[in-house]
């Protein structure tokens, strides 16, 4: 039952978590989310505010006694990343989350979840509507498409907000303090393809690449995952060769800031070359789940006939596809020199889809140090125009630099110790969050990020750990109301 999270403690959290689960929320369409926030802060009296690109304000004052303290902004987004299985029939943009509880998690049916960010917007509407907790001023920024552009964070103007203290509820490790976290920029490469007559006596395949965990292009690019993308890749450019193998249709991967999980293309091989064309694609198969077996088990590479295509894409692009492709830098590009086992920067080449005419590459780069990230991503732009691509560098954000002197972090680190007995690990993440775009519009801010344990965000395997949504939740409410004064 999708409505059974309802009754987990804390209730108020939750309840609002099974609310924002029930509002379609997908990045780029969130004018259901925005009007349903902006009716509950009315609904509790409050100044809510809606500014021109979407972000919701929703002001609070201070309980009695508390006037004079720091003012806290408490701050998530709203929007989710839209991702389901194959098989899942869900839309987005009109369907809520059947979500479901599984020993100590929360989980969705062949969806994303969405508690990246819902259970830090939860949150700070818990906070909002609460009439006995203490704290002094307090402001919730629920800010509008952060995983596809962070436009909300890049549009927020000066003077809007009050507070002092950001709080990011967006970090996804229970017990970790995070002072600074990666900046990015995308590189897409498109080539401009012309369709081509199928061959005499082909017969024609549908070639699936499935059951990738994928995940989180940033927080989960280390852990070895296969790259849907790279891997059906490798079986096209060699069966052109062998084979000769021309392409027809691929869509692999939907979204930049995911490690691609599928992928699908639709080929043509001559008649002649069928069957050791199937017998090369089984052996493939079985070799990539051989090097995947431990970090993605569930690999699947399915080869079955299918109808004829209407046509095929040019030769000369193809083959500039799978040179961009198989050139392409992916996964971990460096470690912190400090921190060994720290991403530093890495790259997820995360969309290779064709349509109408065009193919379209799409790569992620983050880095915690601008230099490499720009550097990076020239490396990518020169992959993508020698093969015969037009590209572009776009969307670039800046990273968040530490500051490990923050009068928040030596704060939330005694709160931590004296309620728990041990000390908080303080972090970066390898991950965008808005922190280092909002406090170029506010540089004054003190800045933390913390939040409850999540794993696998940006996949269908996204579950929330319910032990500590409770913990987060009462760190948050202690936090509060230990805030130093003015």
């Amino acid at each position: 039952m999708s409505d059974e999270i309802r009754n987990l403690e804390p209730k108020s959290l939750w309840e609002n978590f099974y609310k924002l689960t029930q509002v379609p929320r997908p990045s780029k369409h969130e004018d259901a989310i925005q009007a349903f926030m902006m009716e509950f802060g009315e609904g509790l009296g409050l100044e809510t505010i809606k500014d021109e690109v979407g972000n919701i304000i929703i002001k609070k004052p201070a309980t009695p006694g508390m006037e004079g303290k720091k003012g806290v902004i408490l701050q998530a987004h709203l929007d989710m990343v839209p991702q389901k299985n194959s098989g899942t029939d869900h839309n987005f943009e009109t369907d809520p989350i059947d979500t479901f509880i599984d020993g100590d998690w929360v989980k969705a049916r062949g969806t994303t979840l969405g508690a990246d960010n819902g259970i830090g917007a939860a949150a700070a509407m818990a906070v909002l509507q609460d009439k006995d907790m203490a704290h002094g001023p307090v402001e919730g920024l629920f800010t509008s498409d952060e995983e596809t552009g962070m436009t909300g964070a890049n549009g927020l103007k000066a003077g809007l907000l009050d507070g002092d203290i950001l709080m990011n509820l967006d970090s996804e490790d229970e017990g970790e303090l995070y002072i600074g976290c990666a900046g990015g920029v995308d590189t897409v490469g498109v080539f401009n393809y012309t369709e081509e007559a199928v061959f005499a006596n082909a017969a024609a395949f549908k070639i699936s690449v499935s059951g990738l965990k994928g995940g989180h292009s940033g927080l989960d690019i280390h852990l070895g995952r296969g790259n849907a993308n790279q891997i059906m890749n490798g079986l096209l450019m060699e069966a052109a060769d062998k084979f000769g193998l021309r392409l027809a249709d691929v869509k692999g991967g939907s979204l930049r800031n995911a490690i691609p999980r599928e992928s699908f293309t639709v080929v043509v091989v001559p008649e002649a070359n069928k069957d050791d064309f199937l017998g090369f694609a089984s052996a493939y198969a079985i070799a990539q789940q051989e090097a995947f077996k431990d970090a993605d088990p569930g690999l699947q590479i399915d080869v079955e006939e299918t109808a004829m295509p209407g046509s095929v894409i040019d030769e000369a692009s193809t083959k500039g596809l799978y040179r961009a492709v198989d050139k392409c830098p992916n996964g971990v590009i460096a470690f912190d020199k400090n921190m060994p086992d720290v991403v530093e920067t890495s790259t997820n080449l995360a969309v290779v889809k064709s349509n109408d005419g065009v193919i379209e590459m799409a790569s992620l780069q983050r880095s915690a140090v601008d230099a490499d990230k720009d550097k990076i991503a020239k490396v990518i732009f020169d992959v993508f125009t020698e093969a015969g691509a037009r590209a572009e560098n776009s969307g670039d954000y800046p990273g968040w630099k530490p500051n490990v002197d923050s009068p928040i972090l030596k704060e939330m680190k005694e709160v931590y110790n004296n309620k728990y007995g041990k000390v908080p690990a303080v972090k970066v993440i390898h991950a965008g969050l808005e922190c280092g775009i909002l406090g170029s519009a506010y540089p004054d801010w003190d800045m933390i990020s913390f939040g409850p344990t999540i794993r696998n965000p940006h996949s269908p395997d996204e579950m929330v750990n319910i032990p500590t949504v409770a913990k987060f939740w009462d760190y948050l409410v202690e936090t509060l109301k230990n805030i130093p004064a003015k």
